[in-house]
């Protein structure tokens, strides 16, 4: 609720939930929890917070009845976490389609409730359509966490903060950057208790970061990033058949602030990251794990410019090979290149991030021992050396290893662990900690490492390395004091969309 002296008189309402058994939290001390969006992602996060007794989930909402064209990372797998959750191994034995939606959510949710608390029957999950229905009319509810497309936080994000709600929300805060400015300015003038998911406090990036602060590597020049997604498909074009509204999907709240557009399922569910309309590429849906420690421990600004490298697809038309003209859909491959001012002891700075298989080249020190870069990772290069590390900069080590040796023995370290978790992402690691850190911002405790206000530079850079990949690659020179984009005046309007009526921000 809200932070400060508002919170006591917040807490104070008891919700018409009936609660009680091991770990009994009173109702008037609970966080009463909506969660909007109830697809796969959602699904795989749910049990670390039913299973919070500071936390009851009084409603979900969905535009998805009951599941209908979700993806899944390998046959069966949500299925599966739902037979764990609530204890039931044959659960929809004999369905073939990944579950999802405000009914499986309801089901879960009740099911849940009742094996926790030793009762056959347990009623207290109400359903929604519409979150502006839900927002309306569920009184008892203090929190929301959104997890629906990228195109519809920040609407759900400013109208539940200005209900006086605390939100959770997924990555990214937005997918256009004024939106993300205007969530993070509801939040502040709202003085509410908010927390971004993939912040985490990047116990494996400080790592990194303290051996540069001790000077093993120089100055910091470059940090580079690659990354294995996408893990779904890119859409080289867009869908020329109209298949029929599946039943019970309510498709115009699906598009939410977008325009009119014909249904088809390449649009909807994990699909949605790839279109610039409704997603955010890979960066967004990776890069905010990784780099959101990097932000906020080297006190990152806005980027002064993005430039990027989007690969192309091309097709034969008329028997003549052509390069198709793509401004709707993320490349399959790209790299992005991110430009940061100086700021007190530390020097200006560029971020590389890499998606699609695409990674950096090689160091020198790794082909002199005949090894290769992993799949996913981390590089610092200095003026003196370079550190690389995992995807989180887990386990960083000095190029060449010697160096690192040589380096924990003059320091007095211990030798890291290759095992530590990254803090986020689909590892899972952290996710338990990340449940804490919002759960003791929304009773009135300090604001949480992922709090709304943290969350501008990188938002800024996520969403401005897109409109760069829109341009097909241009660099776009940014005013982050006026924000706008000076060497390309055509490209400020892509920092906003053109909104369906009534959903204007």
């Amino acid at each position: 609720m809200l932070t400060g002296g508002a919170a006591a008189s917040a807490f104070a309402i008891v919700p018409r939930h009936v609660l009680g058994g091991p770990g009994f939290v009173a109702p008037s001390e609970k966080i009463t929890l909506a969660c909007i969006g109830f697809g796969t992602q959602a699904i795989r996060e749910i049990g670390a917070i039913l299973a919070r007794p500071e936390v009851q989930i009084v409603a979900v909402c969905d535009v998805e009845k009951d599941g209908v064209n979700y993806l899944e990372w390998s046959k069966h797998d949500i299925r599966n976490q739902i037979r764990q959750l609530i204890q039931n191994p044959t659960w929809r034995e004999g369905s073939d389609h990944v579950p999802g939606g405000r009914d499986v959510g309801k089901e879960l949710v009740e099911t849940y409730y009742a094996r926790q608390r030793n009762k056959e029957q347990f009623k207290g999950c109400a359903t929604y359509v519409d979150f502006r229905e839900l927002l309306e009319k569920e009184k008892d509810v203090t929190a929301v966490k959104v997890m629906t497309p990228d195109h519809t936080h920040a609407a759900i994000s400013v109208a539940a903060l200005k209900k006086g709600m605390n939100v959770i929300v997924h990555k990214p805060l937005a997918n256009r950057l004024l939106e993300g400015r205007a969530v993070i300015e509801t939040a502040r003038g709202k003085k509410i208790a908010t927390h971004f998911l993939p912040a985490s406090e990047g116990a494996s990036q400080k790592e990194a970061l303290d051996m540069i602060k001790n000077g093993a590597i120089g100055k910091l020049r470059e940090i580079h990033n690659w990354s294995m997604r996408p893990m779904w498909p890119q859409f080289a074009t867009l869908p020329t058949d109209t298949p029929p509204v599946p039943t019970g999907f309510d498709w115009t709240l699906w598009l939410g602030p977008s325009l009119d557009l014909p249904y088809h399922p390449n649009y909807t569910h994990t699909n949605f990251r790839g279109w610039y309309e409704f997603g955010g590429g890979s960066i967004a849906d990776m890069g905010h794990y990784s780099l959101w420690p990097i932000f906020q421990m080297l006190k990152l600004d806005s980027p002064l410019s993005v430039e990027s490298t989007p690969s192309h697809v091309c097709r034969v038309s008329d028997q003549i090979c052509q390069r198709i003209k793509n401004d709707y859909s993320f490349p399959a491959a790209c790299t992005v290149r991110l430009k940061f001012a100086a700021k007190g002891e530390r020097e200006a700075l560029d971020i590389f991030w890499y998606d699609g298989g695409i990674k950096p080249p090689a160091p020198e020190e790794l082909v002199a021992e005949n090894k290769e870069l992993a799949e996913e990772g981390m590089l610092f290069v200095g003026d003196k050396g370079k550190i690389l590390g995992g995807f989180h900069s887990e386990n960083p080590q000095l190029l060449p290893e010697a160096r690192t040796r040589s380096y924990r023995a003059e320091k007095s370290l211990s030798e890291s662990d290759p095992k530590q978790p990254g803090g986020g992402g689909r590892q899972g690691g952290g996710r338990s900690g990340r449940e804490a850190a919002w759960i003791a911002a929304f009773k009135g405790g300090p604001a949480s490492y992922g709090d709304f206000l943290l969350a501008g530079p990188i938002c800024d850079a996520v969403n401005l390395a897109s409109i760069s990949l829109r341009l097909g690659g241009r660099r776009v020179l940014w005013d982050s004091a006026s924000a706008k984009i000076t060497n390309i005046p055509e490209a400020n309007k892509l920092l906003t969309r053109e909104y369906r009526p009534g959903w204007e921000l």
